[in-house]
């Protein structure tokens, strides 16, 4: 139906006498697994390149209502300032989310699950001759 000038445009709308604001019509729910994927990647973004070998970031994500909580499991190249590396990936991940989500995100939990070695390619792989 086409709406002029404030006319209802559902069969309930008429019926009920009211008008409902656009917004409150109905409810949107962004998946659990939706948010964790753009918070891996607001990950990637922010520790920039890594080694071919290197496993990509991964992301687990708990909302509830508007609030995401997220974990993020990463591989950070050696030797780096850890600390200011974990921070740049705790503040892209929660802008990234808040924009793409709408969602606040009050805790990003970083886990530096491993680090590669600029200097020898492959390193951390095991015994080597």
């Amino acid at each position: 139906m086409t709406r002029v000038s404030g006319e209802p445009t559902t069969a309930a709308e008429a019926r009920s006498g009211r008008t409902v604001a656009p917004g409150e019509r109905g409810a949107t729910r962004i998946a659990d697994r939706v948010v964790a994927k753009i918070a891996a990647q607001a990950a990637r973004e922010a520790i920039g390149a890594l080694p071919p070998d290197a496993v990509p970031p991964h992301a687990t994500v708990v909302v509830h209502h508007d609030l995401a909580h997220v974990r993020v499991g990463l591989e950070l190249g050696y030797p780096c300032d850890i600390g200011a590396g974990c921070g740049a990936v705790r503040r892209q991940v929660a802008r990234r989310v808040e924009e793409l989500a709408g969602m606040s995100v009050p805790e990003v939990a970083v886990q530096v699950e491993r680090l590669h070695s600029a200097q020898t390619p492959g390193a951390g792989r095991g015994r080597t001759r």
